[in-house]
């Protein structure tokens, strides 16, 4: 998120803000580890999350009341299986179920507050495509929904079969990307049934495989992340 999404990290911090939420920084930590899960390599996974386990522990310390939000999915939902991930391990198993605990996708969080957008209407007609590792993983359905609802002006309409991947799948658009690609085209031919100017998602592999698919079409369908869309009410 901060080499491609940098955008996202900036939006995010500016609702959170919004919202009345301060916002701190922990200082060590590392990639979450989905991606090595993703790929079979669960000891280098395994080392990073009780990196990130100790690097956050620094951070309860001084702010007890805490909370770890995650603007992708993929990374929400592998923060929130630490305790599964760890269980074995007699030094990080309570430690690993703690952080999960204290974990929240931002949609979750924001959709907690109401959340509230900003005086700027957003005249944009914008179907929303719940990334698998946030409505099938963490069990968020609701949440990003009442994120865009909020959002004055917009035009929220629905998409059919939005509960099916859109192919990306982790890494698994590298690994095997002509099956990917065959199941990124209902897809596709779905967001252009909408009529939506914008498809929002909730995770950088979703943004990346909606938005290459898009460009490939010549669309002019643009992907975006939905704190980014409440974000600009602000502005």
């Amino acid at each position: 998120m901060s080499g491609l999404f940098a955008h996202v990290n900036d939006a995010t911090e500016q609702a959170l803000t919004h919202n009345g939420f301060t916002n701190c920084t922990t200082n060590g930590q590392r990639c979450c580890g989905a991606l090595h899960a993703h790929a079979g390599d669960l000891e280098s996974a395994r080392a990073l999350a009780r990196e990130n386990i100790v690097a956050f522990e620094h951070t309860f310390a001084s702010t007890p009341d805490a909370l770890v939000v995650v603007n992708a999915a993929g990374c929400g939902a592998m923060l929130k299986q630490y305790g599964h991930l760890l269980h074995d391990d007699p030094h990080f198993a309570e430690r690993a179920q703690r952080l999960a605990d204290r974990t929240r996708d931002v949609s979750e969080l924001l959709a907690s507050v109401g959340p509230v957008a900003g005086p700027r209407r957003l005249d944009e007609r914008v179907t929303h495509d719940p990334p698998c590792h946030q409505m099938h993983a963490q069990r968020i359905v609701r949440p990003p929904v009442q994120l865009l609802s909020a959002i004055p002006g917009i035009d929220l309409v629905p998409l059919e079969d939005a509960d099916q991947c859109c192919g990306s799948a982790g890494i698994y658009n590298l690994v095997e990307p002509d099956t990917s690609d065959a199941v990124l085209a209902p897809k596709l031919a779905r967001i252009k049934e909408s009529h939506a100017e914008l498809v929002a998602t909730g995770n950088p592999g979703c943004l990346m495989q909606l938005g290459a698919g898009l460009l490939l079409e010549k669309s002019d369908v643009r992907a975006v992340h939905p704190i980014e869309l409440l974000a600009a009410t602000y502005r």
